[in-house]
């Protein structure tokens, strides 16, 4: 009976000191936050598809043309892969790799979801194919195999040296989880971020821009085409990338020339592709406008080889409509056969008037806006 009346006294008391440690830690937090003491991490949670964010500058200026939600957090889906072209480019300029450097083929690399080139691991191919396959079927294999050897046989230490570069350009609101750009919920950007990244592609690697016009390539006996529609479809158009994810929404960024005025769009978050490439076309337009700029009809789009192939590998005819998917799984892959006797170039070069190289002035970061 004594025991247990013992307890009971025990049970309260212990109570008692949990109610005042709970009183406590609550005030000295307060006071510490208060103080500006404590920062209080935030769990990092980018914008849904379906609200649109947009930014237009004249890369030559500087000047930004149009912005709408600029600073809003994103997941950037395959628009990553600009990113691992530029650490691609930055190695290839300072000597590091070349072209025509092997990649080795990890199991890692060959299961990354499609879209992709269908590498098998154990084997290898060059840096160059590498390169091509990101800027025209946007393959996430290439691209984890290119950041494994990049990143010294790791994906995730290159995915750090990715975001180290990123705050190096100015990208503050920026960080990269992998090299192509497959779903992860930290990996997130912002529209400023990427025109900054697409601004430093144009003027950095003038040697290596011309990648990104290229209307497709041959691999292993087939032809791998270009799925960026601006290509096709809109007149001064000569890169960047199209990215797509359920979360994600589609995205592009978007670089084109006109005159001596060079505009870099980017849109991100559109339900569709076709609203997509309507924003994208309007929103510079808008921008060659205001730069005194006059406009262009838009150009007749050509049929894609990725899109309406029959089994026996020939196009259908009478349709000129757009594939693009960017990390959604497509199914089994169809390419367009190598005709026999064709005459084929694997790297088609654009004749272009480069900007000018500088750095990009790192604009004033404004608040996140997040959402749950």
């Amino acid at each position: 009976m004594q025991s247990a009346k013992k307890k009971r006294l025990q049970k309260v008391e212990n109570a008692g000191k949990t109610r005042k440690w709970v009183v406590f830690t609550r005030t000295a937090l307060g006071m510490c936050l208060s103080a500006g003491v404590v920062a209080v991490p935030k769990v990092a949670h980018a914008q849904y598809a379906g609200h649109i964010s947009s930014y237009v500058v004249d890369v030559n200026s500087g000047a930004v043309l149009s912005q709408v939600d600029p600073d809003l957090q994103r997941y950037p889906a395959s628009l990553t892969k600009l990113m691992t072209l530029y650490m691609a480019f930055r190695a290839l300029k300072a000597g590091e790799i070349t072209p025509d450097t092997t990649v080795p083929v990890s199991i890692h690399a060959s299961t990354q979801a499609p879209s992709k080139l269908g590498l098998v691991p154990g084997t290898r191919f060059v840096v160059q194919q590498a390169i091509l396959g990101l800027v025209t079927k946007s393959a996430n294999d290439a691209a984890c195999a290119l950041g494994e050897l990049l990143g010294g046989g790791d994906e995730v230490r290159f995915a750090n040296m990715m975001t180290q570069q990123a705050r190096a350009l100015g990208m503050s609101n920026t960080t990269f989880r992998n090299a192509s750009g497959l779903p992860d919920p930290d990996q997130v950007t912002t529209a400023r971020d990427l025109s900054m990244l697409a601004q430093h592609l144009v003027q950095d690697f003038p040697e290596y821009y011309h990648y990104f016009s290229t209307p497709m390539f041959a691999f292993h006996g087939r032809m791998i085409p270009n799925h960026n529609p601006m290509l096709k479809t809109y007149a001064g158009a000569d890169g960047m990338k199209t990215g797509y994810t359920d979360l994600a929404g589609h995205n592009l960024i978007t670089s084109a020339q006109r005159s001596n005025v060079r505009l870099v769009g980017v849109v991100l978050g559109a339900r569709s592709n076709p609203q997509r490439n309507a924003m994208m076309a309007n929103i510079l337009d808008q921008g060659f406008a205001s730069e005194g700029v006059a406009p262009m009809a838009p150009l007749h789009p050509r049929t894609v080889l990725a899109r309406n192939v029959r089994r026996r590998g020939h196009a259908s005819g009478g349709s000129s409509a757009v594939f693009e998917v960017a990390e959604a799984p497509t199914g089994p892959r169809r390419y367009q056969p190598v005709a026999h006797g064709a005459r084929h170039h694997t790297v088609a070069s654009a004749n272009v008037r480069m900007a000018t190289s500088r750095h990009v002035v790192a604009t004033k970061k404004k608040s996140r806006h997040q959402k749950g």
